[in-house]
């Protein structure tokens, strides 16, 4: 193997995990290489536009995985630099206290983690500094202690949702300004300032940012790690399997398709895994050798076990009022996250959407069709929506799991009832305020073009759980510091570590994870 081809730390993934974990390695002068699936993702017009985002699905992967039954379905991935948070709605969200203990369900236990929120504190700080969290602690009844403020102070409501936020507090509950990573500079009156990067446009949500404006892994942290001389990034890098030295215990290449068809060998003293929980999985399983016949890192069997992607609802209400609001994504709600007024069981969040718009009305029109009166035509139900987002946990179940065939096929088992009687309240919770809060009452629409056209299992964009860690080797397949229990080298840095996945959305917890584990390697390697 040519000299050139060895690095202090192999990094394969871009992402929250990976992307972050660059950033993090990047100022101690070791020799890092970040392999990526694929390239940079293009600028143009269609970034911004509801049809090829969402209706087409312009930006996903050209690839198809199969459920429990064999069918195919298109997953809810993105191979560009960045990883799926080039499309992510920047919702930087802390796990509560409690999510980080064994938590009980209606339908079963949320397990403990092997290390508690204050361990992960001071990193979610940096996370948040980091991504540019715009938000204000304290305002939020569930969450934990926060060692600083967030840098940034939050997003401000536009009128309609300030409306809201009036409305939910005349209920005695307890709306909170949504953290959200944006490179926003507001004015006294809180609209974009004219030296900001976000213009505070309506395109916050899963659209890429045209202005480099969102705090995704790729302007945050890839960019910046790469004006280091001591990082390299080879893009349309496609990973294909990790091989060992005889003892099985040192990961010794990393074997990678390149663009050209040609296939390269990498070598580092480090190899951290960072694909996303799916193809982090798949990419373990599909490294299987003689040492270990069932996959990489997997003698306890975990590999590819315990996936989790929330239960999620989007809805759509109907205001009484107009709702002109362009930057829409800025409240949350946690009041019955831990468990109910009138339930003992945690039932989840709330927390907007990004704003509806004409294209998308259309593209769910026949899902409507005599859901809403004959005298409110889709363009008036499009200038009167208020969107939101529903999220609760579902459990990690051994058998929601994902698996490869003999043809080397990605299949991913979940059961879509798993602990759903959490969110059915939590949505029975938002449709009977539906008239204190100046919407009309019977007009709450699933919104299943951000739920992947009515096909839970393909909404995999807060997908983690399939490589957990853990204490005990014989039941998690990393140690604390994400390190395999069976290899002394082998990391794995993204969502897959996780052992729950909690009500909000796991970016924050991948990211400040990653800068966890950035400082224990750059201990490891002094």
């Amino acid at each position: 193997m040519a000299d050139n081809q060895h690095y202090d730390v192999i990094i394969i993934g871009t992402g929250a995990g990976g992307g972050t974990l660059a950033h993090r390695l990047a100022p101690t002068g070791k020799r890092i290489l970040v392999l990526e699936r694929g390239g940079y993702l293009p600028r143009e017009r269609d970034n911004w536009d509801s049809t090829a985002v969402f209706v087409k699905g312009k930006y996903r992967a050209p690839e198809y995985w199969y459920d429990k039954d064999g069918n195919a379905f298109p997953p809810e991935v993105n191979y560009y630099v960045g990883g799926n948070t080039k499309f992510y709605g920047a919702a930087l969200f802390r796990l509560r206290p409690e999510d980080f203990g064994e938590l009980r369900h209606h339908d079963g236990v949320s397990p403990a983690w092997p290390i508690r929120y204050e361990d992960l504190e001071p990193y979610y700080t940096q996370a948040e500094h980091l991504y540019l969290v715009h938000g204000r602690h304290g305002e939020d009844p569930t969450e934990g202690p926060a060692s600083a403020q967030y840098a940034h102070p939050p997003v401000e409501h536009e009128p309609r949702i300030q409306q809201l936020s009036d409305d939910l507090e005349k209920q005695g509950l307890h709306p909170f300004h949504l953290p959200i990573g944006v490179n926003l500079t507001q004015d006294a009156g809180g609209a974009a300032a004219h030296d900001s990067a976000c213009i505070r446009c309506d395109r916050v949500d899963g659209f890429p940012c045209l202005l480099g404006a969102k705090s995704d892994s790729q302007v945050i942290c890839v960019d910046p790690a790469l004006r280091h001389d001591n990082v390299q990034m080879i893009t349309h890098a496609d990973v294909r399997r990790l091989e060992t030295d005889p003892t099985g215990r040192t990961v010794t290449g990393v074997v990678a398709e390149l663009s050209d068809g040609s296939t390269e060998t990498f070598s580092g003293d480090i190899v951290v895994v960072a694909c996303g929980a799916v193809n982090s999985a798949v990419l373990l399983l599909r490294s299987a050798n003689d040492k270990h016949p069932a996959g990489l890192a997997n003698s306890s069997g975990v590999v590819g076990r315990h996936y989790m992607r929330h239960n999620n609802l989007a809805l759509m209400a109907v205001s009484k009022e107009p709702n002109p609001t362009a930057f829409q994504k800025t409240l949350a709600l946690h009041d019955w996250y831990l468990a109910g007024d009138d339930w003992e069981f945690p039932m989840g969040g709330i927390q907007m959407l990004g704003k509806s718009d004409a294209a998308q009305i259309h593209g769910e029109a026949p899902r409507w069709a005599g859901a809403v009166s004959p005298d409110m035509p889709f363009e008036v139900i499009a200038h009167h929506a208020v969107d939101f987002w529903l999220c609760g946990e579902d459990l990690p179940a051994p058998d929601n799991r994902v698996t490869l065939d003999a043809d080397g096929n990605v299949h991913l088992a979940l059961d879509e009832k798993n602990n759903t009687a959490g969110l059915k309240r939590l949505r029975h919770k938002l449709q009977s305020m539906l008239g204190k809060l100046g919407m009309h009452e019977h007009h709450l629409l699933s919104h299943s073009i951000y739920l992947h056209k009515g096909m839970p299992i393909g909404a995999t964009a807060h997908q983690a759980g399939t490589v957990r860690f853990g204490t005990d080797p014989a039941s998690s397949a990393l140690d604390v510091t994400c390190k395999a229990h069976d290899l002394d080298n082998l990391y794995v840095v993204d969502t897959s570590f996780f052992p729950s996945i909690g009500a909000v959305n796991p970016s924050l917890t991948a990211i400040a994870n990653a800068l966890r584990v950035g400082d224990h390697l750059a201990d490891r390697m002094r």
